[in-house]
């Protein structure tokens, strides 16, 4: 038979609705929405980005140096190139309010230029150039809410700033810029530049950095502007950005976040998918005697397979398009809350990449969950005219379908590593569904067969004797339960492992090791009273410090470091960098020398063992690092082991000092004390030294903490529609099996048994089943983890068991809810009626 045939057959199957494939359609939607919704936030923001990357930026482009001011020429080249330019520094301090409080504040000193694109919107609404004149001879700043809160001040209040005393003349509403400023330990303070004279607070080597926004003709071609800078200042170590991408830190943690939860979602359609094959496989075995009839008027296998297989491609279709419809629309009905809590902007409309993606993905899973009940479907025989028969038919579909299944399924990895932009991720997503997805389905028949010899335990029992029969006799629902229900909880197990040992070791773990305070900007000069103060107090336990410079490795070996490196944290910005003459206390090198007390030969520089490693390095390597506007070239003689975990004091890079110490520079501290003496520290400092700046380390655990939180929701939202799936397609299990338990009930009834015992069987029956999910999702869940927290994140890994009991109890809850929900027909059913029914 031909095409257009089994186009005819599957017309006029489809005539009859869409009893059976409810579930079908469901899952597909969800999963289809899940997808597309992500992709569409995702894709919004990024042409938001694209968008508004000028204002986000505060110019047409933007060179920044590292601890220094432009020089004359280069400045020069900027007013030549440019109509205006801005210049901005940007460095941290330490504001103190009238009654002694402290804060830690990000402070941006501009100049009258700023801003070149945008508005600071401030409360009360007044112009920022009034706002930065002051009051009363005292010049003016604006700070965030969150500081001038903490600090009990209010506009018209004054404050200092190192030395120098301001008044607070409003707070900052909107910063137009402030997507650029990436993660700080502080909420801003804006003022002028001029007003910093004399306010001891930009002293030689202090760190600050130094931003110059340009505002370009009309047409300029920012590709060929970057290039001429680039080679016009090659040795001067700036830093170049341009409206193109006017927040790549933004825009790069969106575009990872989005990639996450995309995989996350296809845990979800993984979930749907197996959804899809039992809502096929309940429909096909309705359909034997159909089957079989087509095969006796001379039906071939081919022409029983398009038949159903075109039907399955309609209502997939009509799926994906209500899924994207669902996915796409949503983001944007509620585009208004979402831009409200979006610290960027985002321009939600429908994106055909985002639609795209979303669909690729869902037809290659239904392709891959249809196929074989596909398959075995047309083996059915004309002489299979009887019940169940496709139940009783081969296990496996012959051996073109298990390669094709196979294809798809990489195609499906290749496809998700492809747009992901993360091959470990996918693979390791891909790795841990295909691990849960065997665990459960070894866990179903295990309680099949579990449930099939401990029946004679549950003699006296009679509802758990029943419950136990129906899980281990003929037509059980084990196998859709666990799977449905128990990858939903691996995924939700998973994340919530991940997420508290995470938060654990930041704000448990961390502070017992770390430091109680960095304090930086120390001038050389001002040493000996700091540690004056520091070791005759009993409270203080330990005080570590070090010569500080900060500098961007440009070149290794002679090669650019972004071609050596790439993507490497270690060469995408400037570095900390100290040095010293004899091997500092606590140091362990790991491999090659120490370059000795008294070194003054030719620079050579000490790596960081574990990042060393990660980018290529070895010993003997020239690297060039960028100090100041200076390239200077040091040969890699040792490799030492340095342990960021703890917060305390370490550099990737360490210098002998002969090459470093006549440059300008601070030093740097970490300062271990009781907590009770801590704010008498940072007070008696302060005040003798005002100029520098002090980091609470339990501040900015808060601040992490927080951070952490808002990637702990998205991600748990994303593994709640996978666990939204799975209770669909519990449901549909649910009512497939209806039928069968409508019997049962009717016969038990007939029997004598009472519907309070019926109902217990049937509750216990559906509680076993989800406890027993749970409990393979909790084992699958930390694994996944462990693995995570181990091999990513490199952190300890402690169970979390609040967590833990939570997935277990909420499986049994989820099962014993949907088997409740279909509890009432069987409940309600008259036995007369339903066994008169009975064949």
């Amino acid at each position: 038979m031909s095409l257009s045939t089994a186009a005819r057959l599957a017309r006029r199957e489809l005539r009859g609705g869409l009893q059976g494939f409810r579930i079908f359609l469901a899952c597909v939607i969800l999963g289809v929405a899940a997808i597309a919704a992500v992709g569409t936030v995702r894709e919004s923001i990024a042409n938001g980005l694209a968008r508004e990357g000028a204002t986000l930026l505060g110019g047409d482009a933007e060179i920044e140096f590292t601890y220094r001011f432009a020089t004359q020429a280069e400045r020069d080249w900027m007013e030549t190139t440019a109509t205006t330019v801005s210049e901005i520094v940007d460095f941290r301090s330490m504001a103190v309010s009238p009654d002694g409080e402290r804060g830690l504040t990000q402070i941006k000193a501009v100049d009258g230029a700023y801003p070149l694109l945008g508005e600071v919107v401030l409360d009360p609404a007044i112009p920022l150039s009034d706002a930065l004149n002051g009051r009363d001879g005292l010049p003016g700043a604006v700070m965030h809410p969150l500081l001038s809160g903490k600090l009990g001040l209010a506009p018209g209040d004054r404050f200092r700033l190192g030395t120098a005393e301001f008044v607070l003349s409003a707070e900052i509403v909107i910063e137009p810029d402030n997507a650029t400023s990436g993660f700080g330990l502080g909420p801003r303070t804006i003022l002028r530049r001029a007003d910093l004279e004399g306010a001891g607070l930009l002293g030689p080597g202090t760190l600050y950095s130094t931003h110059y926004r340009i505002a370009l003709p009309p047409g300029t071609d920012l590709v060929a502007l970057q290039h001429e800078a680039e080679t016009t200042f090659a040795e001067a170590g700036l830093r170049w950005r341009d409206a193109r991408n006017g927040a790549p830190g933004v825009a790069e943690f969106v575009d990872r976040l989005g990639a996450f939860l995309v995989l996350v979602g296809l845990s979800g359609l993984a979930v749907g998918g197996v959804g899809i094959s039992a809502a096929l496989r309940a429909y096909l075995a309705t359909k034997t005697e159909t089957i079989a009839t087509l095969r006796t008027i001379g039906a071939d296998r081919q022409t029983v397979f398009l038949t159903y297989f075109l039907q399955v491609a309609v209502l997939a279709l009509i799926g994906i398009a209500c899924g994207l419809a669902l996915g796409v629309g949503v983001p944007i009905l509620l585009s208004p809350i979402i831009e409200a809590r979006l610290p960027v902007p985002a321009l939600f409309a429908p994106y055909p990449a985002p639609m795209a993606e979303a669909a690729l993905y869902s037809a290659l899973t239904v392709l891959i969950f249809t196929l074989w009940p596909l398959a075995r479907a047309q083996d059915i025989r004309a002489a299979a005219l009887f019940r169940d028969a496709l139940g009783q038919g081969r296990k496996l579909p012959r051996w073109p379908y298990l390669v094709a299944t196979l294809a798809l399924i990489a195609a499906l990895v290749g496809a998700a590593m492809w747009l992901s932009g993360n091959a470990r991720l996918t693979l390791a997503t891909t790795g841990g569904i295909m691990g849960a997805l065997f665990l459960l389905v070894l866990a179903a028949f295990a309680i099949v067969l579990i449930a099939r010899r401990a029946r004679r335990l549950a003699r006296g029992r009679p509802a758990l004797a029943w419950a136990l029969a129906a899980i281990g006799g003929p037509g059980t629902t084990a196998g859709p339960v666990m799977l449905s229900l128990g990858l939903g909880l691996s995924v939700l197990a998973a994340v919530g492992q991940i997420d508290q040992n995470l938060r654990n070791a930041i704000s448990r773990d961390l502070p017992e090791r770390a430091p109680s305070y960095f304090f930086v900007d120390i001038q050389k000069d001002q040493m000996p009273a700091f540690m004056d103060r520091l070791e005759n107090d009993p409270a203080v336990s330990r005080i570590d410090n070090a010569p500080m410079l900060r500098g961007v490795i440009s070149r290794i070996n002679g090669r650019p470091a972004i071609e050596v490196a790439p993507g490497h944290w270690v060469v995408e910005g400037d570095r900390g960098i100290s040095y010293a003459d004899a091997l500092p206390e606590r140091t362990r090198i790991i491999a090659g020398t120490w370059w000795g007390e008294g070194y003054t030969g030719p620079p050579q520089i000490s790596f960081a063992a574990e990042e060393a490693e990660e980018m290529g390095l070895k010993i003997g390597d020239e690297i060039t690092v960028n100090i100041l506007g200076r390239d200077m070239t040091a040969k890699l003689t040792s490799l030492r082991e340095v342990d960021f975990s703890t917060a305390g004091m370490g550099f990737v890079m360490v210098m002998n000092a002969a090459a470093l110490e006549a440059a300008p520079h601070t030093f740097i501290a970490t300062v271990y004390a009781d907590p009770d003496a801590e704010k008498a520290i940072l007070r008696d400092l302060s005040d003798r030294m005002p100029n520098i700046t002090a980091i609470n380390v339990r501040d900015a655990v808060d601040r992490v903490s927080g951070l952490l939180a808002g990637l702990a929701s998205a991600t748990a939202w994303g593994a709640a529609a996978t666990l939204l799936t799975g209770f669909l397609v519990l449901i549909g299990a649910a009512a497939a099996d209806q039928t069968a338990r409508t019997r049962e009930a009717a016969i038990l009834k007939t029997l004598g048994a009472s519907r309070g015992r019926i109902l217990l069987s049937l509750a216990l029956r559906a509680a076993i089943l989800g406890a027993v999910a749970g409990l393979v999702a909790l084992g699958a869940g930390i694994a996944g983890g462990w693995a995570v927290s181990y091999f990513v994140m490199e952190t300890d890994f402690e169970i979390a068991w609040l967590s833990a009991l939570g997935i277990v109890s909420g499986g049994a809850l989820i099962s014993l809810l949907a088997g409740l929900a279909f509890a009432w027909r069987p409940m309600q059913a008259r036995p007369a009626r339903v066994l008169r029914a009975r064949e």
